[in-house]
């Protein structure tokens, strides 16, 4: 739904509640999708939030705590009565109910556990973290068996009448519950009744074990292009079923995580206008101190060459010009890697050839960048000696914060830090102190001061 329609309604939503006619604003909410409902509930006082959420439909309730960040679900679900959160809960997918059950008070968690109608479809994903494959996957599908017909197993679809999202494939287990293949409804529906599904499923099936990380989840269902991904224990026994609006989750967490730190921020748990001030300022503090204290090593570098500097004031107007580009350059450079590592174009294996090849493309970058810098210099200063050594210089950081942002993602990934740590800020704080003592290294040479 577009925006300005959602701001219609939300003015009518507001209305409604100033009015203090629950069934009014109730009966606004439930007549959108979840996604819309989500949006115009989060644009709720916490006050109308807590007042309004137990006069829906426990299923439209359900699907608006599905649609909201996880730390905001938690906090709206802390408030409110035990009976109220066990009936929504009850209408929650098992592993969406898990996720908010691991989010809230140990104690209220087990309460509503208790009073729901199947315990045992949550109980068992509560056992295994958020960002793994167990903490992913829903305990709601079918599992057919093999000595099953392609009739029998159509009835037993209609008898089960699964939602939409879990019956993209129906997986064959065998007798002890181990998985053995995998069949989609095309299949079933254009087989003859009476074939046995042992000889139309694919026995070729990709899973994964339960405590594989959802990215690796994310990544696999993408490259293979699945729609549900079983996740099985070490003796294959199937546990649930991966599906890929969960993956999409996955996904855009992901990558709003990616960015954030991109900035050098720690990643923030709930939406940007929802986090308080406080709370993005501790996000961003300890990694702007660190950078602040990180670039000191530029001035360390500068009174090291002061010397040099007096001698040949005009060092000094190309220094923003040699560390910004070295810095951005560097800056390039990490981003490529760092999207190579997540999509699996390079591996830590690769380190050597990741390098030579941006060595190769440092090298034409630098050439490039040395002939405009040439004559840039020649123009400012009428001095062939000093362009030369800004030209040389330009070259040399360039060359540099290349090799250099070529292996850093690596060897964070190799350490278990998130690449994406060691991108921008630190990159570019990294290359302006060695960028200078590059640049007065080789004036010192040419310019023989």
């Amino acid at each position: 739904m577009e925006t300005p329609v959602l701001d219609d309604i939300l003015v009518q939503l507001r209305a409604a509640l100033e009015r203090d006619d629950l069934t009014g604003a109730a009966a606004i909410i439930e007549s959108l999708r979840p996604p819309d409902q989500a949006d115009l509930f989060a644009e709720l006082d916490d006050e109308d939030q807590v007042v309004l959420l137990p006069e829906l439909n426990p299923a439209d309730s359900a699907d608006i705590l599905e649609e909201m960040d996880d730390e905001e679900a938690a906090e709206l679900v802390s408030i409110l009565p035990t009976d109220t959160v066990i009936r929504i809960v009850d209408e929650m997918e098992p592993d969406e109910a898990a996720d908010l059950l691991g989010d809230i008070r140990p104690e209220q968690a087990r309460a509503v556990l208790a009073g729901l109608e199947d315990p045992d479809e949550v109980r068992p994903l509560l056992l295994h973290p958020d960002d793994s494959a167990g903490g992913l996957m829903t305990s709601e599908f079918l599992a057919l068996r093999r000595r099953m017909t392609a009739g029998e197993a159509i009835q037993a679809i209609r008898e089960w009448k699964p939602d939409a999202e879990t019956v993209y494939y129906l997986f064959v287990v065998d007798r002890y519950g181990r998985l053995c293949g995998v069949i989609n409804l095309r299949q079933l529906i254009v087989a003859d009744p009476d074939t046995p599904l042992s000889e139309i499923m694919d026995t070729e099936v990709i899973s994964v074990p339960v405590g594989t990380d959802q990215e690796e989840c994310a990544r696999l269902m993408a490259r293979y292009d699945l729609l549900a991904l079983p996740v099985v224990d070490p003796d294959n026994v199937l546990l649930g079923v991966i599906t890929v609006d969960d993956v999409m989750d996955v996904l855009e967490e992901e990558a709003t995580e990616d960015i954030q730190r991109l900035g050098g921020a720690q990643p923030l748990d709930r939406s940007y206008l929802d986090t308080s001030v406080f709370t993005v300022t501790r996000k961003r503090i300890g990694w702007l101190l660190l950078l602040f204290l990180t670039a000191t090593l530029t001035g360390s570098v500068m009174r090291l060459f002061q010397d040099e500097l007096q001698a040949v004031v005009s060092l000094a107007i190309f220094i923003p010009l040699l560390i910004g580009t070295g810095g951005n350059a560097g800056s390039q450079t990490t981003a490529t890697i760092i999207r190579a590592l997540a999509t699996g174009d390079v591996d830590l294996g690769d380190a050597l050839r990741v390098w030579w090849h941006e060595a190769r493309v440092g090298l034409a970058l630098g050439l490039g960048m040395a002939v405009v810098a040439y004559l840039r210099a020649i123009t400012w200063e009428h001095d062939p000696a000093l362009a030369l050594t800004v030209s040389v210089s330009i070259l040399g950081i360039v060359l540099w914060a290349t090799g250099v942002g070529s292996l850093l993602p690596l060897l964070a990934a190799r350490l278990g830090v998130d690449p994406t740590v060691v991108s921008g800020p630190v990159m570019s704080t990294l290359v302006d102190a060695t960028g200078l003592f590059i640049y007065f290294t080789i004036a010192r040479m040419i310019l023989g001061v």
